[in-house]
C-alpha cells in the first residue's frame, strides 16, 4: 500500500490527485504545518529533509513532487497520462515537469518572501522594508513573473493542456504554481486560457477526490 505523507496546503495535493486520476489505493498520513507555517519535525523521521510531499511504496521512500509523480506514472500507468516517447506531447510534457519547479516556483516563492520581510521587522524599520520590496517587486519580480504568464497563455492558445490535447501529468505538477499565483495574483484570472485551464482542472473528479481526501486547500494564506 502506498502512503503518502500529506501535509496540509502543500505540493502533496498534487500526489493525492495524481493517485486519484490513477486509481491506486493509498493511504494518508497528515501532518500539519507549525504555526510558522514550517512542516513538523515528524517528517524527518520519514525523510532527512523532513519536506512534503513524500510517498512510501514497500520498501521505497520517495521525495519530490515531479519524481514522485513520474515514479507513479511509470510503475502504475500503464502509459496513462505520460505520452509516448518519440512524440511532440512527450517532448511538452517533459518541459513542463520541470518548469514547474525549476523556472516558475522559485519567483513565486521569492515574491511570497519578501512579501512577509515588512511584517517580521520592527517597527522603526518598516518602511525600509517596504522600500525594499517595493524595490525588488518592481525591478525583478513582477516583470520576470509576469513574462511567465504571458508565455503559459501563449502556450495554452496553441492546445487544450500543457503537453498537448490530452490530460497528462504535466498539468497536475503545473497545479500547485499556477493555483498558488492565481489565489495571489488575480490577473491570471483575467488571462482567458490560463483561467480556463484552471477550470477544466479544478472541474475534474479526481481532483476533486483527491481535495476531500487531502483536506481544506487555500493556497491564499
Amino acid at each position: 500500500m502506498i502512503i503518502v505523507h500529506h501535509l496540509n496546503n502543500s505540493r502533496s495535493q498534487r500526489i493525492l490527485w495524481m493517485l486519484e486520476e490513477l486509481g491506486v489505493p493509498y493511504e494518508v498520513k497528515r501532518y500539519q504545518r507549525l504555526p510558522s507555517m514550517m512542516a513538523p519535525p515528524e517528517l524527518k523521521a520519514v525523510h532527512p529533509l523532513g519536506k512534503s510531499p513524500v510517498i512510501t511504496d514497500g520498501d521505497k521512500t520517495l521525495a519530490e513532487s515531479g519524481a514522485i509523480i513520474q515514479y507513479l506514472g511509470d510503475a502504475y500507468g500503464h502509459g496513462k497520462l505520460t505520452p509516448a516517447l518519440g512524440t511532440p506531447e512527450r517532448l511538452n510534457y517533459t518541459y513542463f515537469m520541470h518548469y514547474a519547479e525549476g523556472s516558475l516556483m522559485p519567483l513565486l516563492f521569492m515574491k511570497l518572501v519578501f512579501a512577509r520581510i515588512p511584517s517580521r521587522l520592527p517597527f522603526f524599520f518598516k518602511p525600509v522594508g517596504n522600500a525594499i520590496v517595493k524595490g525588488a517587486n518592481s525591478a525583478l519580480l513582477d516583470p520576470q513573473i509576469g513574462n511567465h504568464f504571458m508565455f503559459l497563455e501563449s502556450e495554452l492558445s496553441k492546445r487544450e493542456w500543457f503537453a498537448g490535447s490530452a490530460f497528462t501529468a504535466a498539468d497536475i505538477q503545473m497545479s500547485f504554481p499556477l493555483e498558488a499565483a492565481s489565489a495571489r495574483a488575480p490577473i491570471i484570472r483575467q488571462m482567458p486560457k490560463l483561467s480556463a485551464w484552471l477550470d477544466r482542472i479544478q472541474a475534474r473528479p479526481a481532483y476533486k477526490r483527491a481535495l476531500e481526501k487531502g483536506g481544506p486547500y487555500e493556497l491564499g494564506k
